[in-house]
């Protein structure tokens, strides 16, 4: 089995997972499910750091210049830094099988028994795990598809 989330998704993502009330294994591999989403968070942000610093004016210690009372940055380009960081968070992270095989067919049923009503935005997240982690599909088929 393969999930891939996108990168703006992350944060969200850790958020609804974080709050379901599971125990035993199911807790077990929805927290080092979430430690890896968090660590892929942290990376992200480094990485907006550094589009940020690539995308405005640096000052002599090579940080990026403010301007407005330091309420916003001296952008050079700002299309290119939106195109920048656009492309950074719609980026996905990408988690298979291996050693996560175990933990991301565990999620998978926490997803699927989950009977939390959900609604708005979270529901929409819940809607976008759901569809990653192949919930309403035979686990047959996606062993088969993964295997292509």
């Amino acid at each position: 089995m393969q999930v891939k989330i996108k990168n703006h998704l992350l944060e969200q993502s850790i958020g609804l997972l974080f709050n379901l009330s599971l125990k035993g294994k199911q807790s077990r591999h929805r927290t080092k499910f979430v430690k890896q989403l968090n660590e892929r968070l942290q990376e992200v942000a480094e990485q907006e750091k550094e589009v940020i610093k690539e995308n405005c004016h640096l000052d002599d210690e090579g940080n990026p210049k403010t301007i407005n009372d330091g309420k916003t940055y001296d952008v050079k380009d700002m299309d290119a830094l939106v195109k920048d960081k656009q492309e950074l968070l719609n980026e996905e992270m990408v988690i298979d099988g291996g050693d996560s095989q175990s933990m991301l067919m565990t999620i998978r049923t926490v997803l699927d028994e989950c009977d939390k009503e959900f609604s708005g935005q979270e529901a929409v997240l819940y809607e976008y795990l759901c569809e990653q982690f192949k919930v309403d599909e035979d686990i047959e088929n996606t062993k088969e598809k993964d295997d292509q």
